[in-house]
């Protein structure tokens, strides 16, 4: 089974240290010095299941990271949980209105950070398996659907030739 991937975004190298170490046992993680990396990665194909990003970093912050993730609807389904020393309500609300699933203030609890990691990922592999089976399903309905309609012409087309056997004007006025 594949591991999970996970993107660290933070500019310091020691938040990024300290997220990989408790994350990389579980998780295939991938960190990131700046939202620019990030978005340029995930350009290139590369998508995590998830991303744990800071919001105050030089550049681009996590709110700008975020708002040019979700520009592209393949990236809607990403979560991202931001990990950021900003403790208002303001910057809390700004994170869920732009897109962001969860909010941890630092510094962090290891243990708060692997549960809201694990029951994002959970859920995220939830409406991942409920679309596929949407697709399934509507691929399923039209299979069918095309399938009636064969059934339907083939039972018209002997039934007209059941009446033609007997006259052939009635066949035609049937087949019309």
């Amino acid at each position: 089974m594949k591991k999970d991937e996970i993107a660290i975004v933070d500019d310091e190298p020691i938040n990024l240290m300290i997220l990989k170490k408790l994350l990389s046992p579980s998780f295939l993680i991938r960190a990131y010095k700046s939202g620019a990396e990030l978005l340029d990665s995930v350009k290139k194909g590369i998508q995590p299941d998830l991303i744990l990003m800071d919001i105050i970093m030089p550049g681009m912050d996590g709110y700008e990271t975020l708002s040019e993730l979700r520009k592209d609807p393949d990236n809607q389904g990403i979560p991202v949980i931001y990990i950021t020393a900003l403790d208002s309500l303001i910057d809390e609300e700004k994170g869920f209105y732009l897109g962001a699933v969860d909010y941890i203030t630092k510094p962090f609890r290891p243990g708060i950070v692997l549960a809201r990691v694990n029951a994002h990922l959970e859920l995220k592999h939830a409406r991942d398996r409920l679309k596929n089976q949407n697709e399934w399903l509507e691929a399923e309905v039209k299979r069918r659907m095309v399938e009636n309609q064969l059934i339907q012409d083939t039972t018209l087309n002997v039934f007209a030739e059941l009446v033609e056997t007997r006259d052939n004007d009635t066949a035609n006025h049937v087949m019309r």
